[in-house]
Formats: structure tokens, C-alpha cells, sequence
């Protein structure tokens, strides 16, 4: 990779990590953008459908099976505009899960680059068996 597109990718993972921060949710905030031919095309946070309230813990701090992951927000979101998400990257802060992977595949998403490694990988196998290119980048203040 060059160290042109290296510092591209740290820079847009820095940008998901503030998106993040829009995230109600407390047990983990995770921040997603999706980035075509150097443009934002859509952005995404884990938080709760539209019309929920945006409360995405129970009590007992079990998260809302309703809650939707950053990856699905962002892809979701470009597809309700005119932009394609095909052949563009993800930029994600943590590892996506199984199901958010699917969607990266058929959303047309080349590229994955994250920070926070999450503890099961099975949605990477996914992605790379699928072809998608996976480039993780740990968050030095963290790993």
C-alpha cells in the first residue's frame, strides 16, 4: 500500500471515529463512512431504527435486539440516495460482524479498513473469501 492511501485510510478511520460519538449506545460506539473515489458518500453510528427511542441498552445493559450495527446504517443509508457504494470502501472502527459482512458484499464494498479488532472474526473470513480486500489498522491509543 502507499503511503499516500495509508494516510488516506488513517485519516477517514479518524473521521469514523468521531462519528462514533453520535452513537447513544454505552456499551460500544462504533462509527462507519463509506468513501468513493476520495468523497463521503454515507455515514453510519450503531444506534436504533428511526422512530425508536434512542435507548439501545436495557437495563441490565444487554443491547436491543432491534439495534442497528454502523456498517448496516451506512449502507442502508446510500441506498435510499442516488449514490452507488459500489467498488468504494468501508471504513469502519470495529471489525464488522457476519451479518454486516454479507451486506458489505452485496452492497459492492472493495474495501474494509478498521481499528478494533472485535473478538469474534467470522465476517472477515466472509469478506476475504468473498474477495474484499481487509486492511486493519489498530488505533494506537488503544491496541
Amino acid at each position: 500500500m502507499s503511503q499516500k492511501q495509508d494516510a488516506l485510510d488513517r485519516r477517514y478511520l479518524q473521521m469514523a471515529r468521531i462519528w462514533s460519538e453520535n452513537s447513544y449506545c454505552v456499551r460500544r460506539k462504533v462509527g462507519a463512512l463509506i468513501v468513493r473515489d476520495k468523497m463521503i458518500i454515507s455515514d453510519g453510528y450503531n444506534g436504533t431504527p428511526s422512530g425508536f427511542p434512542n435507548v439501545c441498552e436495557t437495563p441490565d445493559g444487554v443491547t436491543q435486539p432491534y439495534v442497528l450495527h454502523a456498517e448496516a446504517n451506512a449502507i442502508t443509508k446510500v441506498a435510499r440516495s442516488n449514490n452507488s457504494s459500489d467498488g468504494s470502501t468501508l471504513y469502519v472502527t470495529a471489525s464488522p460482524c457476519m451479518e454486516c459482512s454479507k451486506l458489505i458484499i452485496q452492497a459492492g464494498i472493495k474495501r474494509v479498513v478498521f481499528s478494533e479488532l472485535y473478538r469474534i472474526t467470522d465476517g472477515l473470513d466472509l469478506l476475504r473469501e468473498a474477495g474484499v480486500e481487509v486492511i486493519h489498522i489498530p488505533d494506537s491509543d488503544k491496541e
